[in-house]
């Protein structure tokens, strides 16, 4: 059988843009296709989908929201109702307008979103106080078509996700769980991907088309660009008078909804590649890998069945690391390089003297150490070992992001700040003219921390202005 080089041979910090594409071809997690900016989910990458999926899912069912399924399709009527929110997303907008070689009546948007298709029913289903809140969520797909340069993963024209769609009878309802989802995407990101964030509120400029305001979490890449993650958005009523969702309250008067929508998406899949990968390929976080252990037995003829039973073995002792044995036919160190570029947290080496031993040889993804480990001590040394690397990794992910901050108060040091691909920490008088001078620049306001000094430094380009905010700038996906 013939044994090709599989490795990476871009250098992650001089290249990344090769390393990044290598990465997802040959650890085996996507593949492009004839429609641009739309890639196959390979099985590799649909499984840590699936995990996120898993635990996401049962977030939510636990805060009491429930799934459904709404359309794909939605009429260009009920997309236009609601003004900013149409403005926002019409040049991303895919049409349906025939079926065969008749012309529809009304052409039918290929959801970006689905406000408009789901509220539409909201605004039958509510009626009375009794009916809130009403709190949906759906796993689906989406398209969105204006870019011109997807990345797959971090930027692709359709991408799946979750999203959240509820409604309260009060305001103080509807901000509190903005919050709390926030809060949840969060510590689900900090505690599975082991990816350090920074949660902040959207710039007017920067809010979801619709929302009154948006929560985002930031995060920062090793090529020097921050890209949004998980988000939340306080939508007001701005679509429940847009869609006339009224309810009659415990004072007997009609009132409007309030709302809220929220998402998670498959770009934390690339976000998880990005920081975490290394020259060799993926490095999963163990609690997002799909198998925390790979057993490689390492084979001779003289005793080639009795490690292959001894792996067996251990295998099923090892079920609960969603364990798996290699026992392809290539050479040992083909083995090692592809579960490394796979990411596998821990390799288990067994040969004929481990055997006798009674140990197995485990080998570190994240730190590539190597240490005998005893058969009696194993499940609980795999445990700490798992613990630790997950600990790790999101130590790396801090330091990517403080190790690259920079604060400054003047021009010229921004401006190199941002040519230098920095996370950068300033002071904003809360003007649009200084955001649009950002822009031109080649960066914009990420987000503005939900938690603020006590004292604010001087304000970027305008330091004779009074300071609003402490905002976190930088060029971004």
């Amino acid at each position: 059988m013939k044994e090709d080089i599989k490795g990476i041979t871009a250098d992650k910090e001089k290249n990344f843009s090769e390393w990044y594409t290598q990465v997802i071809q040959k650890a085996e997690l996507a593949d492009y296709t004839k429609v641009s900016g739309c890639i196959v989910f390979k099985p590799y990458a649909y499984a840590i989908w699936e995990k996120i999926v898993e635990v996401v899912n049962d977030k939510i069912k636990k805060m009491g929201i429930k799934n459904v399924y709404f359309p794909l399709l939605i009429p260009e009527s009920l997309f236009k109702k609601e003004k900013e929110h149409v403005e926002g997303f019409n040049p991303e907008v895919a049409w349906v307008t025939h079926t065969g070689n008749s012309k529809l009546n009304e052409r039918l948007a290929i959801r970006p979103t689905s406000e408009t298709i789901m509220y539409d029913s909201y605004s039958k289903w509510i009626r009375s106080w009794r009916d809130l809140p009403l709190r949906l969520n759906q796993w689906n797909s989406v398209i969105r078509w204006e870019f011109k340069h997807p990345v797959p993963f971090l930027r692709s024209r359709e991408f799946l996700w979750n999203e959240g769609h509820t409604a309260f009878a009060t305001k103080e309802e509807a901000e509190k769980e903005c919050h709390e989802i926030l809060e949840m995407y969060y510590e689900f990101v900090k505690d599975y991907l082991a990816l350090y964030g920074i949660k902040g509120r959207k710039t007017e400029k920067e809010k979801f088309a619709g929302a009154e305001y948006t929560l985002s979490i930031e995060y920062f890449m090793p090529n020097g660009k921050a890209i949004q993650g998980p988000d939340a958005h306080f939508d007001g009523q701005n679509f429940a008078k847009a869609f006339n969702i009224k309810f009659i309250d415990k004072d007997e008067k009609e009132k409007y909804a309030w709302q809220n929508t929220w998402a998670i998406s498959t770009r934390m899949l690339g976000v998880l590649i990005a920081v975490h990968g290394d020259d060799k390929g993926l490095v999963l976080p163990p609690k997002i890998a799909p198998n925390k252990v790979v057993i490689v037995p390492i084979l001779f003829k003289k005793d080639k069945e009795k490690v292959i039973d001894y792996c067996t073995k251990l295998e099923k002792k090892l079920k609960k690391f969603d364990a798996i044995i290699d026992l392809r036919e290539y050479n040992v160190g083909w083995k090692y390089n592809e579960w490394e570029l796979k990411g596998v947290p821990l390799r288990l080496e067994v040969g004929p003297n481990d055997m006798k031993k009674k140990q197995v040889v485990m080998y570190r993804r994240d730190n590539h150490k190597k240490e005998n480990v005893k058969i009696t001590s194993l499940i609980k040394k795999i445990q700490d070992t798992l613990d630790d690397i997950q600990k790790n990794l999101y130590k790396k992910s801090k330091k990517l992001f403080e190790d690259n901050l920079v604060e400054t108060d003047n021009a010229k040091d921004f401006e190199n700040a941002i040519e230098n691909g920095k996370f950068i920490k300033a002071y904003w008088c809360n003007s649009q003219d200084v955001e649009e001078k950002i822009k031109e620049k080649g960066a914009k306001i990420l987000n503005i921390p939900l938690e603020q000094p006590k004292k604010l430094g001087k304000s970027l380009y305008h330091p004779e202005r009074e300071s609003k905010y402490m905002v976190y700038i930088a060029k971004s996906y």
